[in-house]
């Protein structure tokens, strides 16, 4: 299975969206160079909260570019890093991926550790766009669209164009939860 990263985005800052960039370097088990989320604890201002002590689930954010369209199609403007992702991919079912898939990127190598929780935020974004990445299937299991989580196992260089491989873990896989 490959796809292709479209954009590349990171922020120094505690701030929704993050712009896009020529590149981002990837530093193992910390995630982004300079964004404000890498860490090896969490970085993410709910988590700290709650317990400043847990481990780094959420230090890369990768996005599907096809959710803009789908969006898109109920009247929301969605771009790269818009939703705060870090990496925007296309051509993977990044959603229905198991925990523990590694994802090939550049010079790095990602490890899926979930499904991002979206939040109130993406109203703020975009009033109505929460109800858009986060709903209920036919049997009212709640469905997160907002991309997934990993953690950096090798750093290295990623840019927009860089193919992305994925490598499946070993079975039984385990469907992605919300991290």
């Amino acid at each position: 299975m490959y796809g292709t990263v479209t954009a590349v985005s990171s922020n120094g800052e505690y701030a929704f969206t993050k712009p896009n960039r020529d590149s981002v370097t990837l530093l193992a088990g910390l995630g982004v160079e300079g964004d404000v989320h890498a860490g090896v604890t969490v970085k993410h201002r709910s988590r700290i909260a709650q317990d400043p002590t847990q481990p780094n689930l959420r230090q890369v954010h990768l996005l599907h570019e096809e959710l803009f369209a789908e969006v898109g199609a109920a009247g929301f403007t969605v771009a790269p890093g818009d939703l705060g992702e870090n990496i925007t991919t296309r051509g993977i079912d990044l959603l229905g991926l198991p925990v523990g898939t590694l994802l090939r990127i550049g010079e790095a190598v990602l490890e899926v550790t979930g499904l991002r929780n979206p939040c109130l935020q993406i109203d703020t974004f975009e009033e109505g766009l929460l109800k858009q990445v986060v709903g209920r299937d036919e049997a009212g299991r709640v469905v997160r669209k907002a991309g997934i989580m990993s953690v950096v196992r090798e750093g290295g260089v990623v840019r927009p164009g860089d193919v992305i491989t994925v490598e499946l873990p070993a079975g039984p896989h385990r469907p992605l939860e919300r991290v």
